[in-house]
């Protein structure tokens, strides 16, 4: 309800991604998706939020790529990443690489961008033939150093994924923790709680400081500064929502329950530490099988995962594939085709 997805608050795809803070980015199809599915535009939209620079990827926190408005990569990058690059660090060794490589890795790459969008895999094959030897997870893990250390992001649009640009070069002047924020970090801190409190509301501190990695003590210093902004209740650990989000609730009555199709890695699913209120414990193993991390695109309807869905077919010919938890209405079904035939792939 609070994540727009029924009544699509958004004018633009980016405007979705800001109110949402970030939106977890390793499927960029799906993720593109999942901005316009909150918006009232389309896929040109999000591909021109890409191509102008107003959305880009980086790895803000827990070592995971998300798509972030440009303005917020910078600051919440500053404030959330360094335990995910801590341990990226410690796993440097493992991989044969140690500062020196880290460093020389980051000066070719800035060396090749040299002001200009780089695809991701031709950056590896410059790391190649500099002899860093980039096969085995070395590139990727020299990528998440770059892009985590403030060097670089995924920016423009190049047809088929994003390339890779300089950060000094793509991002907006002044967006830093300090400029942005004079240094506060429980300033920022409230920010960003603010904004998942209102898109993915009711929560708790602690699905915040699982979605963000900061400190339990982090999200209840910062807490006062936007209380004012939520309302709360609950029992025992507090829940934090939107104003009006009940009210809002109340007036769309059954609108609040019409079926959805989600990408996979969707918010909807992925904000939550628990996501009992969504899917049962079985029905989870078959939305993420053998917990192997990788998301399936999920049927909601009611308010709850019902099934997953895929895209079968070939270009011109698709059709649309489900796996029912529960058996379905054939209005439920009809109503699945019709949003199959309207949703934002961005891929033929």
């Amino acid at each position: 309800m609070a994540q727009g997805l029924i009544t699509r608050p958004h004018r633009r795809p980016a405007d979705a991604v800001t109110a949402a803070g970030a939106m977890q980015g390793q499927d960029l199809p799906g993720a593109l998706a999942s901005a316009v599915l909150r918006s009232g535009a389309d896929v040109d939209a999000v591909l021109g939020d890409l191509t102008e620079g107003r959305l880009v990827r980086g790895y803000p926190m827990r070592g995971t790529v998300f798509l972030l408005a440009a303005e917020d990569v910078a600051w919440m990058t500053e404030l959330c990443a360094r335990p995910a690059v801590r341990a990226a660090s410690a796993r440097s060794h493992r991989l044969g690489l140690d500062e020196r490589q880290i460093a020389r890795a980051r000066d070719i790459a800035l060396e090749a961008m040299n002001g200009h969008p780089v695809p991701r895999q031709d950056l590896l094959d410059v790391w190649e033939r500099s002899g860093l030897e980039p096969a085995g997870g070395r590139g990727y893990h020299l990528l998440f150093h770059l892009i985590a250390g403030g060097w670089a992001c995924y920016g423009p649009w190049n047809g088929t994924e994003q390339d890779m640009v300089p950060a000094a070069d793509w991002l907006p002047a002044g967006q830093t923790l300090e400029g942005r924020f004079n240094g506060d970090r429980t300033a920022a801190t409230a920010e960003l709680l603010r904004r998942y409190a209102l898109f993915r509301g009711p929560v708790t501190l602690r699905d915040f400081t699982w979605w963000t990695k900061l400190g339990l003590g982090d999200a209840r210093r910062a807490l006062p500064l936007v209380a004012d902004d939520l309302e709360s209740g609950g029992g025992g650990e507090p829940l934090f929502w939107g104003p009006g989000l009940h009210e809002e609730a109340r007036t769309l009555g059954r609108r609040a329950s019409v079926p959805l199709l989600l990408p996979g890695f969707d918010e909807f699913v992925l904000g939550y530490q628990d996501r009992g209120f969504a899917l049962a414990a079985e029905q989870q193993q078959r939305l993420v099988p053998g917990n192997n991390g990788v998301f399936k695109r999920a049927i909601v309807a009611g308010g709850v995962v019902k099934g997953i869905w895929s895209r079968g077919g070939r270009p011109g010919q698709r059709s649309l594939a489900t796996e029912e938890f529960v058996s379905l209405s054939d209005t439920v079904r009809r109503r699945l085709d019709a949003l199959f035939r309207a949703f934002p792939f961005i891929t033929a």
